[in-house]
Order: C-alpha cells, then sequence, then structure tokens
C-alpha cells in the first residue's frame, strides 16, 4: 500500500498544496513550526478519519477560514482508492472513498493501516492508564472492525448511563430499574472487549519481544500485563454492587474502561524503574510490533510516519530504525525532521533513492 499523492486547500497553515510521493521514502525538512507535522496530520485523517494530535476538527481549518478538504490517492494492493476529507465549521466532517460518502466514519477505519511515531508517543509509558488503553484500542480497531463497533457501542451505553447516575445524584433519587438496561448491555459487552484485547495482546507479544530483544541486546526479560476488573471471579455482582459508589461519583467505575497494560522489564514497571534507554527501546519495539502486526493481519504493509523522532532517539536506535529501511523490511515511510543535513546522512548510507521536500513561509519546495 503507498499514497501516491496528497492536496490541501485550507488545512492548518497550507492554503492550496499538491505534492506527489514515492513508494519508498518521503523527507519534509523544515524549522520548526514550517508545517512538517501538519503535512503528516494529513495522511493521518485520511487513514483515520481524524488528527493524530489535536481531536478538534476546526482546530485544524487555516486561520479566517471555513473549511478544509483534503485529498489523497491510495494504491491499495493494486486498487486504486480516492479519499477525499472535508470539513466545515458548524457541518460533519465528510470522508468519501471514489466519490461515495460512508454513512458512518467509522467504517472507514482499518481500511488504510498506519503506524505513526511521534515524540508525545512517550506517554504511552509514562502516562496514565488512559494512554495505554488509547494505544491498544486504537490499534485492536484498525484490525478487527467487529472491536470498533463493540467498543463503540460500550462508549454510548457508558455515556448514557453516567447522565442517568448525574441525573439521579442531582435529584437524590436512584431508579435501578432505569440503570439495569445498561447494566446489562456494559457488562456483556466489557467481557467481549476483555476477550477479544487479550487474544490480540499475546499475538502482539510476540512481536514485541521479537523486537525489543533485537534493540536491546535481550540484557532483560519484557512483558505486558494485562489489567482487568473483568477477570474478577465476581464482576458482575461488582459491577452492580457498585452503584452506590457510582451514584455518589456520579460515574461508572467499573468496567474495560477502567483496565490497564502493565509494561514490565525483569518483573519490574518500567514507568517506575526503567532508565530512559529502556524506556526508548521499550516505545520503539511497541511501534514496530504495531507495524509487523498490521502487516501480518492486513496482508499490507502500513503506511510509518517518523515525526521528528531522531531528535528524540539515540544513535543505537536509530540505527535499528535505519537498518529495517536498508532491508526493505517497511513500505512507503514518511519522515519529518528540522535537521535535513541529518537525515540526508542517516539515509546516505542505506539509499539513494527518497524524495525531499523544504518547508518554508507555508510553500513547499521539491529537492
Amino acid at each position: 500500500m503507498y499514497l501516491k499523492n496528497l492536496k490541501l486547500i485550507q488545512f492548518k497553515n497550507f492554503q492550496n498544496l499538491d505534492l506527489v510521493f514515492d513508494q519508498g521514502v518521503n523527507c519534509f525538512f523544515g524549522e520548526n513550526g514550517a508545517g512538517k507535522t501538519n503535512l503528516l496530520d494529513a495522511i493521518h485523517y485520511l487513514c483515520l478519519t481524524k488528527s493524530a494530535f489535536i481531536p478538534i476538527d476546526s482546530n485544524h481549518i487555516m486561520h479566517e477560514k471555513d473549511f478544509f478538504t483534503i485529498k489523497g490517492e491510495f494504491d491499495l494492493l493494486g486498487k486504486e482508492l480516492g479519499i477525499n476529507c472535508f470539513f466545515e465549521s458548524g457541518k460533519k466532517k465528510r470522508i468519501e472513498v471514489n466519490g461515495k460518502p460512508y454513512t458512518k466514519l467509522s467504517d472507514h477505519i482499518g481500511l488504510l493501516p498506519l503506524v505513526i511515531i511521534a515524540p508525545d508517543d512517550t506517554e504511552i509509558i509514562n502516562g496514565g492508564s488512559e494512554e495505554r488503553r488509547k494505544f491498544f484500542d486504537s490499534m485492536i480497531c484498525q484490525a478487527d472492525q467487529n472491536y470498533l463497533q463493540r467498543l463503540i457501542r460500550y462508549q454510548q451505553n457508558l455515556k448514557q448511563r453516567n447522565a442517568l447516575l448525574k441525573r439521579f445524584a442531582e435529584e437524590k433519587r436512584l431508579d435501578k430499574l432505569q440503570l439495569a438496561p445498561y447494566d446489562e448491555q456494559l457488562i456483556q459487552l466489557s467481557k467481549e472487549i476483555n476477550q477479544i484485547r487479550r487474544q490480540f495482546l499475546k499475538d502482539f507479544l510476540i512481536h514485541f519481544k521479537t523486537h525489543y530483544a533485537a534493540i536491546s541486546g535481550a540484557k532483560e526479560m519484557v512483558d505486558i500485563q494485562y489489567k482487568s476488573q473483568v477477570d474478577n471471579e465476581n464482576f458482575n455482582l461488582d459491577f452492580v454492587s457498585n452503584v452506590k459508589r457510582d451514584l455518589l461519583l456520579k460515574r461508572t467505575g467499573f468496567g474495560i474502561h477502567k483496565d490497564d497494560f502493565i509494561f514490565t522489564f525483569d518483573g519490574q514497571e518500567i514507568k517506575k524503574f526503567g532508565s530512559q534507554g529502556q524506556k526508548k527501546s521499550f516505545l520503539i519495539s511497541l511501534k514496530l510490533a504495531q507495524f509487523y502486526i498490521f502487516k501480518e493481519i492486513k496482508g499490507t504493509k502500513p503506511l510509518l510516519l517518523l515525526d521528528d523522532i531522531f531528535d528524540k532517539l539515540d544513535d543505537f536506535r536509530i540505527h535499528h530504525l535505519i537498518t529495517a529501511v536498508a532491508n526493505k523490511e517497511f513500505g512507503q515511510l514518511f519522515i519529518s525532521d528540522a535537521r535535513p543535513e541529518r537525515s540526508r546522512e542517516i539515509l546516505s548510507q542505506i539509499t539513494s533513492d527518497y524524495h525531499s521536500f523544504t518547508i518554508s513561509n507555508n510553500t513547499i519546495v521539491e529537492i
């Protein structure tokens, strides 16, 4: 799979832009704030219907404008797909494939697999459980549409149950009969989602441990443990009996929205006890495992976006990534870097076949 071209209209700092890409390595060079990450984000929109960084669509419209358009043509296993993303202030976002709009945007997820490695990814390790759930949920949703639909239903029921709890708290009453349908749905969906997460993690760990061993030299044993309330023997009873506390807090305290993925090395939690080097190796291994499990499930190499990561990685870990590029393990690759001489030096060691663009003053020059 590869992206053949990209057209932007009033997207962030680009008024009108047309780019044609190489099937291999494509580099965006420019100073910080020039718009390199914006180009990667536009590609993310085409694949996953949303920004990788800022969830509010209106924040991506060019200043003093009222809409943006992102268009791209993909080759997916020999089939041409024209993707159009259009958003206008005050209206619903529209995604079209070959001119046909989706009824539900979620139906697009997973069609065009993508992996992005960005500086803020450190929050997957250092942040709270929500960051790790988000990482795994986003990954599984690209791999499994049924999982995505279950997750959407779960969030809808959770939102409605929480709204009821808030209303009951304000009215100082409790109606368990009104809560019962949501309880039933959330309990059942929690079990189904838990099972899918657990199976996915089992397959994911094979790739993850292989890459961590290659990066670290197999110096320590790493693992990811899935911690879920659903695994408690009395989960059904605990969920229902927790209602008084739920009423007090005005939100649901049991379910898969409380799950966590515990990252460990040699039995210790890496968030608390890992060195910066171990955390970097862990993070790169997570992302590489994501790439290879997508490739395995989808039967095509996902797009790989590297956003200013050369500033965050040391030479050893950069070498590991670039070696994979040299061995043609990846498909189409997009790199952003504020220091073009660095990227050119790294890439010149493995290939002379790469496409580069320099961004300055909201314009792009192809080199």
